[in-house]
């Protein structure tokens, strides 16, 4: 069974790596390696990776029906999250489009709901805002949520790409537990402003794309996302700058040699290595994945090898 850590402060102790289950559903092309989310899911529980996180806007609206149905009896035995508080619809040619996001409380009360028929659950362990909304007071929307935790559908509250003043301004009204944002080698602008601040406060940093949508694995040396995969409109995956973004690989996989792993555990362990309150939700659709996801929480980074990965440079190309 994987090692375990505890989620937040007096929270709950779950498996030091989790699962995110956006790509069962959405984004991201299926292939021959793919697995039901069922198998997926439930070998993951078989691991211990117990801590699942989706979300209303995946699909939409399918993959926490998918979730739902592949936890079925088993769900006592997992901290079940997800997300509310962006819109999106279907587009012209099928393809899912996020219109933006709405943090208005009706909104927010509504979504719950939603969330809540479609996991088939009375409640989730943790609901997070998906995203900040402009043009709605944080403090009213986290309002609306404190209300969902006095009513008993959420254990505790959580948001998504938070600025400081932002997390400040939702701790004001309730306490936040989690905040989820992406964090990997590529991309570690957090290091210093909301992974601090969930250090200050007892909270959970809980990064999304952990593996780099899968470039930190080597996976794409040489070849760009198929035209259907989310990842070929994002800059960093364009071939000028895959080919400038394979030095960080390179660096990985060194690091791996020297000690006997993948370079996917190797990202994921410098991961973990920022904090014992971070918990990682590197999606898979694949068993195979999965075990060596959870293998990286016993990858033991030296200080040396620490200190050539933090000295990677920055990658070439915005993440959106």
């Amino acid at each position: 069974m994987i090692p375990t850590r505890t989620l937040w402060k007096n929270g709950p102790d779950v498996g030091s790596v989790g699962l995110g289950c956006m790509g069962m559903t959405w984004a991201y092309k299926a292939d021959e390696h793919t697995e039901t989310p069922d198998r997926v899911i439930g070998h993951a529980l078989d691991l211990g990776v117990n801590f699942i996180d989706t979300a209303d806007v995946y699909g939409p609206f399918t993959n926490e029906e998918v979730v739902g149905k592949s936890l079925g009896s088993r769900r006592d035995e997992v901290t079940l999250a997800t997300k509310g508080g962006l819109e999106s619809h279907i587009g012209d040619a099928g393809e899912p489009i996020i219109s933006g996001p709405n943090g208005h409380p009706d909104h927010l009360r509504s979504a719950i709901d939603d969330s809540l028929r479609r996991l088939g659950v009375d409640h989730v362990d943790l609901y997070y805002l998906h995203r900040p909304d402009p043009n709605v007071p944080v403090e009213d929307s986290i309002g609306a949520m404190a209300e969902m935790v006095a009513a008993g559908k959420v254990r505790a509250l959580g948001v998504s790409e938070f600025s400081v003043e932002q997390l400040d301004q939702a701790q004001a009204i309730h306490p936040i537990s989690a905040v989820q944002s992406e964090l990997s080698l590529w991309t570690r602008d957090h290091l210093t402003t909301s992974l601090a601040w969930t250090v200050a406060n007892g909270a959970a940093f809980v990064p999304f794309s952990p593996l780099g949508r899968g470039f930190l694995t080597g996976t794409f040396r040489g070849d760009a996302p198929a035209a259907d995969d989310f990842r070929s409109r994002l800059p960093r995956f364009n071939e000028e700058n895959l080919d400038a973004n394979l030095v960080i690989v390179d660096a990985i996989a060194g690091v791996a040699e020297e000690l006997g792993a993948t370079p996917a555990q190797v990202a994921l362990a410098w991961v973990l290595a920022q904090g014992d309150h971070v918990v990682p939700i590197p999606g898979t659709r694949r068993t195979s994945r999965l075990d060596e996801n959870a293998g990286a929480a016993s990858v033991i980074l030296t200080d040396a090898q620490l200190a050539t990965l933090d000295a990677l440079p920055p990658p070439a190309g915005s993440r959106y």
